[in-house]
């Protein structure tokens, strides 16, 4: 007898190759038969996917729900998605290691945890006994390795700190991470030297282990920036992926193509470079990530007292005025905010937010970030459309929220997230089937799963085959559809008929089914 029986669906098997109709059988979290029609066979639960897609479970290669699983388990922003399993610990930000809470990523640190933990060991533990709704995969923060070996510092890593950073990395590839990450445009990482980062990325090449990277600069400096991955990941012998593949800013668009060809000439070498993307053209960070750099030399706290003290106050204004134009400004969208007096400026323009306030624009900014204690996230308009679609099109590009898990009526729910945290695959799946990216069904259910199940080497997820594991997403390809709005982020999606995660129904017709079953791997 069948645990679950799914019939008289279309499988999108997820290698890209055009859709079948066939039935599944499920039995102990595997799939065990797929046949033109099971018959005589009892199921406990037999699923009717007449007329819809079937699909394996959809992997976010690119999330921060490193502690937001750890406070909402339910994670109902990825599951409504169809999202079965999470890589967390991305863009320099990780969980673990740390020696202390102290050393998360500011906004973490602002939240009451049930247990503590240290090591990457203990993380995996806590989240084991959480249980969450999808599976984690975790890798290893540069900034977080930094931070808990040397603080805030903007200088480069004594011997013996470099010594314990990488000790502290092997130590946590042994315990089970996948690889390691960075974040190069923010504080501690990215002072760190390309010869800090070679030296990771040998580590991880010697644990077969992966490289994920936000690079140091994704606009003017894009070219330099995608030189230095692949010169760090063809030395160290390192699989490699691009965070959020974009070219930031109107006066770089045309940087497109020859980024671009560095990619296909280095995959040509044989590099095994890959990279992932969100289908917004609107990025989303921290507001202070506009600051100049030596600000975030020596922490927060000199950050903050930056802004508060006069003379360093008027250095900062004039240096945002010199290299940020009038119109740049308008491209700015205050998000996320946490003082009680900013709660009228979520999903306002920042020129809208100068007017309330009654002051320049740089102004309106440092009054935010003073009042917020630097916490303010914000949205960044200015990608170009067709080179997002262009982006998505590439057979190497994965997709990638870029987004914690969150719950609408949840302990995150107060949060003002990019509407990517709740929309991002059922909007790539919608524009592919109207036309928008030129690519076919299949070869976008390819991206979401098996390509990505094999550049994050995640053994038996990813397909619909016989001895994988059951995870699996059902959807009406006539109502799938992203919902979620800059103005109303928080709207879930609609077409996600069924999510099936290692054998369990956790996600039935738009609603939780209470059930988690995701795992560690």
């Amino acid at each position: 007898m069948f645990d679950i029986k799914i019939t008289g669906g279309n499988i999108v098997d997820g290698t890209g190759t055009p859709p079948y109709r066939a039935d599944i059988g499920i039995c102990g979290g595997i799939i065990t038969e797929i046949e033109s029609s099971i018959t005589g066979e009892d199921a406990h639960c037999i699923i009717d996917a007449t007329g819809k897609m079937v699909c394996p479970g959809f992997i976010d290669v690119h999330s921060h729900s490193d502690v937001s699983v750890l406070l909402e388990p339910s994670a109902v922003s990825k599951i409504s998605q169809g999202v079965t399993t999470e890589v967390v610990g991305n863009c320099g930000a990780s969980a673990a290691p740390i020696k202390t809470l102290d050393q998360l990523p500011s906004d973490w640190r602002c939240y009451k945890y049930a247990s503590e933990w240290k090591s990457m060991a203990d993380y995996r533990m806590l989240l084991e006994n959480i249980k969450p709704i999808v599976n984690i995969v975790p890798l290893v923060g540069h900034n977080t390795l930094r931070r808990s070996v040397a603080g805030e510092t903007g200088r480069i890593l004594s011997d013996n700190e470099l010594s314990e950073m990488l000790y502290l990395f092997e130590q946590s590839m042994a315990e089970g991470a996948k690889g390691f990450s960075t974040g190069l445009i923010y504080p501690p990482g990215m002072f760190a030297p390309s010869e800090e980062l070679m030296a990771m990325a040998k580590i991880a090449a010697k644990y077969d282990g992966i490289y994920t990277t936000h690079m140091r600069n994704e606009g003017k400096g894009l070219i330099e920036s995608i030189k230095e991955t692949i010169s760090i990941a063809e030395a160290a012998g390192v699989r490699v992926e691009i965070s959020h593949l974009k070219t930031a800013g109107k006066s770089n668009w045309h940087l497109l193509e020859t980024a671009l060809d560095y990619i296909h000439s280095a995959r040509e070498r044989g590099v095994n470079v890959c990279a992932d993307r969100y289908p917004y053209i609107s990025s989303h960070t921290d507001l202070d990530s506009i600051l100049p750099a030596w600000t975030k030399e020596r922490g927060n706290n000199i950050e903050l007292s930056y802004i508060r003290e006069p003379s360093t106050r008027k250095r900062i204004k004039e240096e945002l005025v010199k290299s940020r134009g009038d119109d740049y400004w308008t491209t700015v969208t205050i998000a996320s905010t946490y003082h009680p007096e900013l709660d009228g400026f979520r999903g306002i323009s920042l020129v809208d937010a100068a007017r309330k306030l009654n002051m320049p624009p740089v102004d309106a900014v440092l009054y935010i970030l003073e009042r917020d204690e630097l916490r303010t996230g914000a949205f960044f308009a200015g990608m170009s459309e067709e080179n997002m679609k262009r982006i998505l099109a590439e057979k190497y590009v994965m997709i990638g929220s870029d987004s914690a898990s969150r719950s609408p009526d949840g302990l995150l729910g107060g949060d003002f997230p990019h509407p990517r945290a709740y929309g991002t695959f059922p909007r790539f799946i919608r524009m592919v089937l109207d036309g928008m990216i030129n690519i076919s069904f299949a070869e976008a259910i390819h991206k979401m799963t098996l390509l990505p199940a094999m550049h994050f080497q995640i053994p038996r997820r990813g397909q619909i085959k016989c001895g994988y594991f059951a995870d699996i997403t059902v959807i009406d390809p006539t109502s799938i559809s992203d919902m979620a709005t800059y103005a109303e982020p928080w709207k879930l999606s609609t077409g996600i008929e069924y999510v099936i995660v290692n054998g369990q129904i956790s996600f039935s017709h738009g609603k939780l089914t209470d059930i988690r079953a995701g795992m560690v791997l």
